[in-house]
């Protein structure tokens, strides 16, 4: 392994800060009533960003732990379950709820295309029943958001208990929990918040706190039962399972960056992704999503044709020591993603990032018609 720029959506850079707060030296975390405050505080700033007086749990495991971990403790078999699907994770939710059990009826869409409140209202008035719903904020291989500031109400307002995998957006694009109803949110330390990959974490409200406690059947498996942190950790102050110290010292320092920085970190990584789109749109590419659909923290954009995707990347990596990716699924192939979250969201790393782009770009024997560092100069 090297150190280089990594553009990737997830993980990103770690700042000194962060890491400089991993190092500190680690204590019995099932013993020591300090770090039982400790943790208690980190959730606290969590939920001063996530802006919600919901509990918040933090989870030793990557995102996919939270996403699961909600599945498994809410569905039971046989529940019918409503997947907002228009990407990759969008279907994944459903798979997972599958594996549980659920019923589950998709709403579908095409992967550059984001859903709409009048897409949900009219699903609705023709289905009912339904128990939750699944919806992704950011879906990352496609750089697409869902807006669901306009879908989590309606689907409140229907009684469906509501399911967001916002680990690609929180702390990038504004996540108002409360307001907009969610009952479960779903986030993920390597992302924007940039602290070490490694942990998920979530809010969940008293609704989904009551449809949990209200099952007929208990919970399969431990690890993501997330009554046995009600019934363990709320009640008792005792850990389901140890917790991973120093990654929780660096998840408290980057939210800590978080916050301190306020309502300015939404303003910086619009203005980095208008910045980062109007660039690649002045030298030739085509940005995936449609307009109006794209997120602030990752840019999908079509592969020039003519060029391998995966040996372009594996030469921009090892000739100019910079990483972006591809995507997935049926996207695999057909676009480049570049991350602008948390701390790549920064206006240097994006000029280095460009001038190197161009560089393997030229190798390629693909030529731009504006040198594109000099495009996002003036952009930004």
């Amino acid at each position: 392994m090297r150190n280089g720029l990594i553009m990737t959506p997830g993980p990103t850079e770690v700042s000194e800060r962060v890491r400089m707060a991993m190092a500190k030296p680690i204590t019995n975390p099932d013993l020591d009533p300090g770090f039982f405050d400790f943790y208690d505080e980190t959730c606290d700033k969590l939920k001063k960003i996530l802006i919600t007086r919901n509990d918040v749990l933090i989870l030793n495991g990557e995102g996919i732990l939270g996403l699961e971990s909600a599945i498994a403790s809410l569905i039971e078999p046989g529940d019918k379950v409503l997947c907002l699907a228009n990407g990759v994770f969008g279907e994944g939710f459903g798979e997972f709820a599958e594996l549980y059990g659920a019923e589950v009826v998709y709403l579908r869409k095409e992967y550059d295309d984001a859903f709409t409140v009048d897409d949900v209202k009219k699903f609705l008035a023709k289905n009912n029943g339904f128990k939750l719903a699944t919806v992704v904020h950011c879906e990352t291989p496609a750089g697409m958001i869902n807006p669901i500031e306009e879908i989590c109400p309606v689907l409140k307002e229907a009684g469906i208990i509501t399911v967001v995998d916002a680990v690609s957006s929180i702390a990038g694009q504004k996540v108002m929990t409360d307001d907009w109803g969610i009952d479960i949110v779903l986030g993920g330390s390597q992302k924007c918040l940039s602290a070490s990959p490694g942990l998920t974490f979530l809010s969940i409200s008293k609704d989904a706190w009551k449809c949990m406690e209200e099952r007929k059947t208990p919970v399969p498996g431990f690890y993501t039962n997330l009554l046995k942190w009600k019934q363990m950790w709320y009640k008792d102050r005792v850990f389901p399972y140890t917790q991973p110290v120093s990654d929780i010292y660096g998840l408290s320092e980057a939210a800590d960056v978080v916050l301190e920085e306020g309502e300015n970190i939404y303003i910086r990584h619009a203005r980095i992704a208008n910045a980062v789109r109007d660039t690649l749109k002045d030298a030739g590419f085509k940005i995936f999503p449609k307009e109006g659909a794209e997120a602030n923290t990752v840019t999908a954009f079509y592969i020039p044709q003519g060029i391998d995707d995966e040996k372009f990347r594996e030469h921009l990596w090892d000739k100019y020591n910079v990483m972006i990716a591809g995507s997935w699924g049926k996207l695999s192939g057909k676009v480049w993603r570049i991350g602008h979250m948390g701390e790549n969201a920064r206006e240097e790393k994006l000029f280095q990032f460009f001038r190197a782009f161009e560089k393997a770009l030229l190798d390629f024997k693909y030529s731009l018609p504006i040198p594109i560092g000099k495009i996002f100069a003036e952009k930004i």
